[in-house]
């Protein structure tokens, strides 16, 4: 688990970790140099559970910070959990399951539910309805949330690029989906949390050329380069909503 000022969400992300009915794991959050309390509230919960730890370290961005907390991580399968997300209690046991019963798998992904800033839920994720391929994922990232990979098979890959300072996850399922079996337990297991300071939200242009730049990279080593041109439609959304008392009185 990555965290950059996450205080608002961080105890409810580190709580659901610790509540998996699966209880041989290592959670190790990597705080990118949060100027909030996040670092506080991550030793908190490292006093009291001898699986967590805590490495603080300055801000690089997320995918630096990915590849080196991924590379202080010791077990079998990792998996990635947003600091503002959450994971269903039976999450990692139902993941695991699949992978130590299938050795040819190597990532599995579940259903995720989105949830706003309170928790309540909104519905199915909309990309759970998108059947997984791996030509498919070129264009629609199905593999969104949750993933357990076999750790084998990340290191095959390279593991996360640490110069991709956004859409790293998927160019990692794109590079994983070329070496590797996927599969896709449609269960909704992950809690996929929508606010104004999602990274999709802050990062949009930036999160569409890393997206552009990993499927280009992809259609080169796929031998696809030749054949088939990308095109990318960005159409810019509006959005309306009430301004709150305070903002009003500003």
């Amino acid at each position: 688990m990555t965290v950059y000022n996450r205080e608002r969400y961080l105890s409810a992300a580190i709580e659901s970790v610790l509540a998996q009915t699966r209880r041989d794991f290592e959670l190790l959050i990597w705080d990118d140099g949060s100027t909030d309390g996040s670092v506080e509230i991550a030793r908190h919960y490292e006093k009291q559970d001898k699986r967590l730890k805590v490495i603080v370290a300055p801000h690089t961005g997320r995918g630096q910070a990915l590849f080196h907390a991924i590379a202080q991580t010791t077990g079998q399968y990792l998996g990635i959990v947003d600091s503002d997300d959450l994971l269903a209690p039976t999450t990692l046991a139902e993941t695991a399951h699949l992978l130590d019963q299938q050795p040819e798998i190597g990532m599995v992904y579940t259903d995720y539910l989105v949830i706003d800033e309170k928790g309540t839920v909104l519905g199915l994720g909309k990309r759970c309805k998108i059947p997984y391929s791996s030509m498919g994922l070129l264009v629609d990232f199905m593999t969104f949330h949750f993933r357990l990979i076999r750790r084998e098979v990340y290191e095959l890959v390279g593991g996360v690029n640490p110069e991709f300072r956004a859409a790293q996850d998927y160019d990692l399922c794109l590079r994983l989906s070329e070496v590797t079996k996927i599969a896709h337990l449609k269960k909704p297991l992950y809690y996929y949390r929508t606010h104004q300071n999602n990274i999709s939200h802050l990062l949009q242009l930036e999160q569409i050329q890393f997206t552009e730049m990993a499927i280009k990279m992809a259609l080169q080593r796929r031998g696809l380069s030749e054949q088939l041109v990308l095109e990318v439609e960005v159409q810019a959304q509006y959005r309306l909503r009430p301004l709150t008392s305070a903002a009003r009185n500003t």
